[in-house]
């Protein structure tokens, strides 16, 4: 599927696959999106000033906003990353600084692009691990040796092998090709030098170097060395562990970094969660002015700035961002101007109903019920839901929320975790098929969901 092609129309139509309702909400994504794709036909002194229309979502916790972004970035092939803006404070509070958002979308769209580009050298790779670990399995210093000296060396790899006449054993190396490919040898074990990933950089005033955008490899260059540390591992292991590493090698960091740092410039997806928390109440004191600090933090990564990072400068002006919340106890009108103003787009959300609920277990193409259904099929058990058995999962779980905290339809899971629990329990030893109907969800749900206290626990 080519995403350039796509109308906002058929981009809802992907949407719909995964998100059920909140159609408002999906046609205002789709078409930001389609507009982003626009842009790009422009000539670019029009480019330059044609900015995203970013989104503010309000609604009820688990109806769809978060899946809405999520889904959009994966559609779209766009880097995209969730954050919780109340893990952020104002400058001079302790706390995580916003700059390191776009640093996070950054490193995302850099896992992207190398994860794709690592699939382009893979055959290559793997002959790369294969010469490396025919290197660990016939050392140079044994190469050197006769045969037998050889057969020796690999029936007791720590004796030192006496010289004798210097043949060049290659055929040894042959004939363990040839036995690497056939996985004849999967459980030898064998000494592999691998990079040490343990961290030993300080934080610095409670932050990583990364998270002020340092590379301390890059500004040292090649005077610190990378420690390295000798690992004994069985030949199946070693192929996973020195095949990113070989990868790594045939990979071109320039491009691939080049690559990353437009993506995340001009397709990159910023959702902001629980952007209602952020909005101060009439009080001028205490946390309330390190809420409005936030906003005020925000504003030039929103409105349009450059950001250092680890791999260079990146312009956060083409960058969508997403906000949310849920705005119970606030308004988007209680967020300070200027935060309106560079989130013009305003969709509510509406609260999930039991029909919703329905449609949510069954319609989505990685719906609750095929998930459940190919879990319990490993174990050999068919599993079937009546439709009456699906209403009345929905009918609990909606009447739950209305009885306690609305959760939205993260319910269902509670819900739904509770009426397979003793079949999920009992596997495999469970005769099959099972069917799941009405009378089978109020034998398991009914009475927890009817006892006030056990279902604030349990449900």
């Amino acid at each position: 599927m080519n995403i350039d092609e796509l109308t906002p129309k058929e981009i809802v139509d992907e949407l719909n696959k995964y998100i059920i309702g909140q159609e408002e909400a999906k046609k205002s994504v789709a078409i930001a999106l389609r507009n982003r794709i626009r842009r790009m036909k422009l000539s670019e002194d029009m480019q330059r000033d044609v900015m995203p229309k970013n989104i503010l979502m309000a609604g009820p916790t688990g109806v769809g906003k978060t899946e809405i972004a999520r889904r959009l970035a994966q559609l779209s092939g766009a880097p995209f990353i969730k954050v919780e803006v109340t893990r952020y404070t104002e400058v001079g509070y302790v706390g995580k600084s916003v700059e390191s958002i776009i640093r996070d979308l950054v490193e995302e769209s850099i896992n992207t692009v190398k994860s794709e580009m690592t699939v382009t050298v893979e055959k290559e790779a793997q002959k790369a691990v294969e010469e490396r670990i025919l290197d660990a399995l016939v050392p140079e210093s044994v190469r050197k040796q006769p045969a037998a000296g050889i057969m020796s060396f690999f029936q007791n790899p720590q004796q030192q092998v006496p010289p004798e006449t210097h043949r060049v054993a290659m055929s040894k190396r042959e004939e363990m090709r040839e036995r690497l490919k056939n996985n004849e040898i999967e459980d030898f074990e064998i000494e592999i030098e691998v990079e040490d990933t343990t961290p030993s950089m300080p934080m610095i005033g409670g932050m990583s170097p990364e998270d002020l955008g340092i590379d301390i490899q890059d500004m040292f260059g090649g005077m610190i060395p990378k420690k390295m540390k000798k690992k004994h591992v069985k030949i199946k292991d070693a192929r996973k562990l020195l095949l990113p590493i070989e990868s790594e090698k045939l990979i071109d960091k320039d491009r691939m970094i080049q690559d990353a740092i437009d993506r995340a410039q001009y397709k990159g997806i910023v959702f902001l969660d629980e952007f209602d928390k952020i909005v101060g109440s009439n009080s001028r004191s205490g946390p309330d002015v390190s809420r409005e600090g936030v906003q005020r933090d925000l504003l030039p990564i929103v409105e349009g700035t450059t950001v250092s990072t680890k791999y260079g400068p990146v312009k956060t002006d083409y960058i969508l961002f997403i906000a949310a919340g849920a705005f119970h106890m606030s308004k988007p009108s209680d967020l300070i101007p200027e935060i309106q103003g560079r989130f013009p787009i305003r969709v509510e959300l509406s609260a999930l109903t039991q029909k919703d609920f329905e449609r949510i277990l069954i319609e989505p193409k990685n719906s609750l019920i095929y998930q459940y259904k190919a879990l319990l099929a490993t174990e050999g058990i068919d599993v079937n839901f009546t439709d009456d058995g699906l209403s009345e999962i929905a009918r609990i779980a909606y009447e739950v929320n209305e009885k306690k905290d609305n959760i939205g339809a993260r319910r269902l899971y509670t819900v739904m975790e509770k009426v397979i629990e003793e079949i999920s329990y009992n596997a495999p030893k469970v005769e099959s098929p099972v069917v799941i109907d009405k009378g089978y969800v109020i034998s398991r749900v009914e009475e927890i969901a009817k006892d006030e206290d056990l279902s604030s626990y349990i449900l």
